[in-house]
């Protein structure tokens, strides 16, 4: 904020001078004449507002710019006059303008409802301007909006023409005339620009010619200068003193020389206004550099330390995040294993239990045929030799031939055992020696 206060004070000091210029024009150390006495002439129609005459300064002097008839540059603004200020050595010419209010115009009564503050000559009710007959010369046949309301000057009424210096008004700016000075203004219209310049090119409106009384005061409309809208003024509004009726080429060489030395004195002031305020914003600038330097020195360190936190916390928490997925992983892949080998040893059980039943079977079924095929086979007997000749004696029955004894049966809790060995049929005894042999049989 102060940094912008100091940029602000110094585009002042730079601008103030050139504006003071621009507005005041050169400095003059003559007062200009008193006010001339004057009647207005009448408002030409409706909208026109009057803006009151005033002595201007030329290369022949002061001369007289007409009172006139102006049509306001748009609805809703007032016209607030210029005047001439005294600035301690020197007179300085304060432009005119338009406004929603009516700032301070040095005291100066130019009449017409410009008594020296404010203005009592009409106001301005939704759009159109109603004038106060009691100051404004109106045709109340072409223009209804009218109303008379006496105006009542508190102050002792002169024709004096500039304020401060030997002689002048003594007015200061009120506070409503401050507020107004700084609002929204809009400078003199063209057509007001050129009332003036023609004034300037008419010799008969030097003062030095008319002696503070000339032939034309005030017209109907801007420029008409002839006719029957221009008023002469009736009278000097003071005498004409002496030292303005010097020869213009002395005031003129006084003015240039005054207008140098001001020139010098504000060019050396903005010279030296301008070096303090470059001076002032060189070392802003290094400070405020120093500080945007150390400012984004610390950004970036913070940011740099946001960063790297961030990272950290992104690895750990990726970490985290693998950790867990591995983890998962190898307890999934663990779970895949154990229930493989799960289900690859109930196969190989299945399958070794389906072999050793398998092998039983055929085990059972292989020792079953073999007791079958023992069980069947026929008892085997020897005959008798066929040489020797049979006796007569009865042979002896033969004794009863034992049966083969069954094969244990095989347990079953073997699986792949085998069968074991049937016990051997015994074989059919001989016949006994004794029995007679073929020929000791007895004959028949």
């Amino acid at each position: 904020m102060r940094k912008i206060h100091l940029l602000l004070l110094a585009l002042l000091i730079l601008v103030i001078p050139a504006a003071s210029f621009a507005q005041f024009g050169v400095a003059i150390t003559i007062a200009p004449p008193a006010l001339p006495v004057y009647t207005q002439p009448m408002a030409p129609a409706d909208g026109y507002l009057w803006t009151p005459g005033y002595w201007a300064y030329g290369n022949g002097g002061y001369f007289w710019v007409p009172g006139t008839w102006v049509m306001a540059p748009e609805p809703g603004v007032l016209w607030t006059p210029g005047y001439w200020g005294w600035g301690g050595n020197a007179f300085a010419w304060n432009e005119g303008y338009w406004g929603e209010n009516v700032g301070f115009y040095g005291g100066v009564n130019y009449g017409f409802g410009y008594g020296g503050i404010g203005y009592q000559g009409g106001y301005w009710n939704h759009g159109a301007f109603y004038y106060n007959r009691s100051v404004n010369n109106v045709n109340v046949t072409n223009i209804h909006n009218v109303y008379n309301k006496t105006v009542i000057n508190n102050t002792t009424f002169n024709h004096v023409s500039y304020n401060g210096g030997n002689g002048g008004t003594h007015a200061r700016p009120a506070a409503v005339e401050g507020t107004a000075a700084r609002e929204r203004h809009i400078p003199a219209t063209a057509a007001q620009s050129g009332h003036q310049q023609a004034a300037g090119k008419n010799h008969e409106l030097l003062a030095s010619v008319n002696h503070g009384r000339p032939a034309i005061a005030a017209t109907a409309k801007p420029g008409e200068f002839s006719g029957h809208g221009v008023v002469a003024a009736r009278q000097a509004g003071a005498p004409y003193k002496a030292t303005e009726n010097r020869a213009p080429v002395t005031r003129t060489n006084e003015n240039k020389a005054a207008a140098s030395r001001a020139s010098a004195t504000h060019t050396n002031e903005n010279k030296a206004a301008a070096s303090r305020a470059a001076a002032t914003r060189t070392n802003e600038n290094k400070a405020a550099a120093n500080r945007a330097a150390t400012t984004r020195s610390n950004e970036n360190k913070a940011a740099a330390n946001r960063a790297a936190a961030t990272r950290t916390n992104e690895n750990k928490a990726a970490a985290s995040r693998a950790a867990a997925t591995r983890t998962n992983e190898n307890k999934t892949a663990a779970n895949r294993a154990a229930a493989t080998r799960t289900n690859e040893n109930k196969a190989a059980a299945s399958r070794a239990a389906a072999t050793r039943a398998n092998e039983n079977k055929a085990a059972e079924n292989r020792a079953a045929a073999t007791r079958t095929n023992e069980k069947n086979k026929p008892t085997i007997t020897h005959a008798q030799p066929a040489s020797r000749p049979a006796t007569t004696a009865h042979a002896q029955p033969a004794p009863h031939q034992q049966s083969a004894p069954r094969p244990e049966a095989v347990p079953r809790s073997q699986s792949t055992s085998r069968a074991e060995t049937t016990a051997r049929a015994q074989s059919a005894p001989r016949p006994a020696k004794d029995a007679p042999k073929a020929e000791e049989r007895p004959r028949k």
